[in-house]
């Protein structure tokens, strides 16, 4: 890891930073669900997920140097407009609203690690897993499996909040260009073809919302 740090990168600082940003929203989401989950068992999932969420965000806030709060400054209230559009009516909304709104944000994170040479995107990406939703994603299953109605109103939810998340890609890339750099170097690493760095960007994560919608038994 030392390696990993010893060439301070704007670049690395940028992606890192968004990406510990989201780990941070991650915690606040899964401890707040926590708090109000409908059974102990329940509860002691989301508070252990909460928990792995700050692991994640140390190990990433590590491969750069500075004060953690630094780095991810840049982001700061950059959820804001998202959390406005999608306020949840039910606990399950709200948790869903995580799984698929940070989500996004974490895969977009280990996209535009592909853009970053010598391979120090792989390094990236491993120092995030596990994947950071599947605790959430299994409780959500459950509640779904068990209640068709919940299931089809979640569904079109998990909608909603998805194309607001995915709104935010555009702007994101626009506000801070060491990102839109970053995709543009993983598309150009890619074997996909014939799109912009944008569109090929937006592509790959509704893919992944798609199969993480698929893992809950949801239709995208």
């Amino acid at each position: 890891m030392n390696e990993q740090r010893s060439a301070p990168d704007p670049t690395l600082t940028t992606l890192v930073g968004l990406a510990g940003y989201t780990e941070l929203a991650a915690f606040g989401l899964l401890a707040s669900r926590s708090v109000d989950a409908p059974d102990l068992a329940t509860r002691q999932t989301l508070a252990t997920a909460a928990g792995e969420a700050l692991g994640r965000q140390a190990r990433l806030l590590a491969l750069v140097d500075g004060e953690p709060a630094a780095a991810m400054a840049p982001f700061d209230g950059a959820l804001a407009d998202f959390d406005a559009r999608t306020a949840p009516s039910s606990w399950a909304e709200g948790l869903l609203k995580g799984v698929v709104g940070l989500g996004v944000a974490q895969d977009l994170c280990r996209e535009l690690a592909g853009g970053l040479p010598g391979g120090r995107g792989d390094f990236v990406r491993a120092v995030g897993e596990p994947r950071p939703d599947d605790a959430a994603t299994a409780v959500l299953a459950g509640a779904a499996s068990s209640d068709g109605v919940l299931a089809a109103r979640l569904a079109l939810w998990g909608r909603r909040v998805v194309g607001e998340a995915l709104g935010l890609v555009p702007v994101l890339l626009a506000a801070h260009p060491p990102l839109a750099a970053l995709a543009a170097g993983a598309r150009e690493a890619s074997s996909d073809g014939g799109a912009s760095a944008q569109a090929w960007l937006v592509s790959r994560l509704t893919a992944e919302h798609t199969r993480r919608m698929d893992r809950m038994g949801l239709a995208a």
